[in-house]
C-alpha cells in the first residue's frame, strides 16, 4: 500500500512538473512575441537585425547559399502544400495514428492562414537586401511560424509514439535542428529579419500548443460519444 501511495505521489509530481513546463513555455513564447513586436514597431530598434545580417555576411558564399536555399525549401509553400496531406495518407493506414494525421493537416493549414492574417496586420516590408525575390510581407516569418508549428507537431508525435528512447531522442534532436536551421536560412538569405524569425517561432509554438490542447479535448469528447453509441 505504501508503495502505491508513493508511486501516486510521484506521478502527481511529474504531472505538475509537466504542467509547469508547458505553461512556462506558453507564457515565454507569448512574451517573446510581444517583445519582438514592441522592438520592431514601437521602439523601432534594428540592432538585433543588423547584428544577425552582419554575422551572416561572415560566411556568405556560393556553396552556403545553395545549402541555405535547400534548407529553406523544407518550410516553403510548395513543400507544405504536399507533405502534410502525405502524412495524413500514411497515418490513415494505422489506426493509432489517424488522429495525428488530422492534427497535422488542421494545424498546418490554420497556422498558414493565421500567419497571412498577422502579416497583413503588421505590414512590415521585407528587407531590401534580400538575396531571393519573395513576395508578401515580413513579420512574422511564415517559414519560422508555419514550419515551427509543423515540425514542432512532428516532435510531439515522435515523443508520444516512438517507444525506443534512443530513436526518440535522435529524431527530436534532428527535427529541432531543422527548425532552427530553417529560421536561420531566412536570415542568411536576407528575406527576413531576425526579429521576424523569432516572432515566427514564438507564434508558431503558441499556436501549436493551443491547437494540440483543443484537439485533445475534442478527441476525448469524440471518443466518449463513440463509446456511448457503441
Amino acid at each position: 500500500m505504501k508503495r502505491i501511495v508513493q508511486k501516486f505521489i510521484s506521478l502527481l509530481a511529474l504531472l505538475s512538473l509537466e504542467v509547469i513546463v508547458l505553461w512556462a513555455a506558453f507564457i515565454g513564447c507569448l512574451l517573446l512575441f510581444l517583445f519582438m513586436a514592441n522592438t520592431v514597431f514601437i521602439e523601432q530598434d534594428t540592432a538585433l537585425d543588423v547584428a544577425l545580417f552582419k554575422f551572416a555576411e561572415t560566411h556568405t558564399n556560393e556553396q552556403n547559399t545553395r545549402i541555405m536555399k535547400a534548407i529553406s525549401y523544407f518550410a516553403s509553400v510548395e513543400y507544405l502544400m504536399v507533405v502534410p496531406p502525405l502524412f495524413v495518407l500514411l497515418f490513415s493506414f494505422y489506426k493509432d495514428l489517424r488522429w495525428y494525421g488530422l492534427k497535422i493537416l488542421i494545424i498546418s493549414f490554420s497556422s498558414s492562414v493565421l500567419n497571412q492574417g498577422m502579416k497583413h496586420v503588421f505590414e512590415r516590408p521585407r528587407p531590401e537586401i534580400a538575396m531571393l525575390h519573395q513576395s508578401g510581407l515580413s513579420f512574422p516569418s511564415g517559414h519560422a511560424m508555419i514550419g515551427g508549428a509543423f515540425y514542432g507537431l512532428l516532435i510531439y508525435i515522435v515523443w508520444r509514439t516512438v517507444a525506443n528512447k534512443v530513436w526518440r531522442f535522435i529524431l527530436v534532436i534532428l527535427l529541432t535542428a531543422l527548425i532552427l536551421l530553417i529560421g536561420y536560412s531566412r536570415i542568411y538569405l536576407r528575406v527576413h529579419y531576425a526579429t521576424d524569425v523569432l516572432a515566427g517561432y514564438a507564434m508558431g509554438i503558441l499556436w501549436l500548443m493551443a491547437s494540440v490542447y483543443l484537439m485533445r479535448r475534442l478527441e476525448k469528447i469524440y471518443v466518449a460519444k463513440f463509446e456511448l453509441q457503441a
